[in-house]
């Protein structure tokens, strides 16, 4: 993770004059065949590492949401523990998610690691601490039914990365976006930035003669990384309703009627 105090934002990651959370993951490229067999499998102690960190940043995200509210702002122990938190989180998604082939590491200081974010200390308008749940609630609706539809032709992409030995691009572009919504929405949530999570369908294309900082910087996507885009939150959408539909008939049969003479 890096933290940077320059207050101009880099090109592309300004949204609504704030500054947006940045994710960086390299290229698509080749990747082992067997880790791409085995990723799900080899990841279970990472998830586990997450579950538990998961569980210490909630508590440690009350205590910040008191401070800001009063403050202003996270304090500094605060701000570095919960981004120290997404960004290793973000680390296990990324390869989870078939983004790169490489296995993230089990510490918080992943300097060579190839995905890193960049989240910067900015005051915080302690209205919108105040209202943070309230807020929140159609970027967590949207980040849920990506990950949701993701998830459900999670097997396809495995697939065709197993079979051709890397991820394509489309399928890199659209799983990229997913990660970065999912990445600024969870650092919106934990109150490290004040930038409501935005331009889910990329960013525009930079200047011929500026180089690309990374595969996601700029993240460009084509028609089908939009349409696959559009894909995951149809599917997601679907899921859920089926998922309310079979609970209400689950429901309405269980349920017993009593009668009286």
């Amino acid at each position: 993770m890096a933290t940077d105090q320059n207050p101009r934002p880099a090109s592309g990651d300004e949204g609504g004059g704030e500054w947006l959370p940045v994710l960086d993951v390299p290229a698509p490229g080749r990747q082992r065949r067997w880790t791409v067999l085995l990723r799900w499998l080899l990841l279970v102690p990472q998830f586990i590492v997450v579950g538990v960190l998961g569980v210490a940043a909630f508590f440690v995200t009350i205590v910040g949401w008191f401070a800001a509210l009063f403050a202003g702002r996270l304090p500094d122990g605060v701000f570095r523990f919960l981004g120290s938190v997404l960004a290793y989180r973000t680390r296990v998604n990324a390869s989870a998610t078939l983004l790169v082939d490489r296995y993230p590491p089990f510490s918080f200081a992943a300097t060579g690691y190839p995905v890193q974010i960049q989240v910067r200390p900015t005051p915080l308008n302690r209205a919108a601490v105040f209202f943070r749940l309230v807020l929140m609630i159609p970027a967590v609706i949207i980040g849920g039914l990506l990950q949701s539809g993701w998830a459900a032709v999670s097997w396809v992409f495995w697939l065709v990365t197993l079979v051709l030995g890397r991820l394509p691009a489309p399928l890199y572009a659209a799983t990229a976006a997913v990660a970065r919504y999912t990445l600024r929405l969870n650092a919106y949530v934990s109150l490290l930035t004040p930038a409501y999570p935005q331009k889910l369908f990329g960013d525009a294309p930079a200047p011929t003669k500026e180089a690309a900082a990374s595969g996601t910087r700029p993240l460009v996507l084509d028609t089908t990384g939009r349409v696959l885009l559009v894909l995951f939150l149809l599917l997601g959408l679907a899921g859920h309703i089926v998922n309310a539909t079979t609970d209400y008939r689950s429901d309405d049969s269980g349920s017993t009627v009593i009668s009286t003479p």
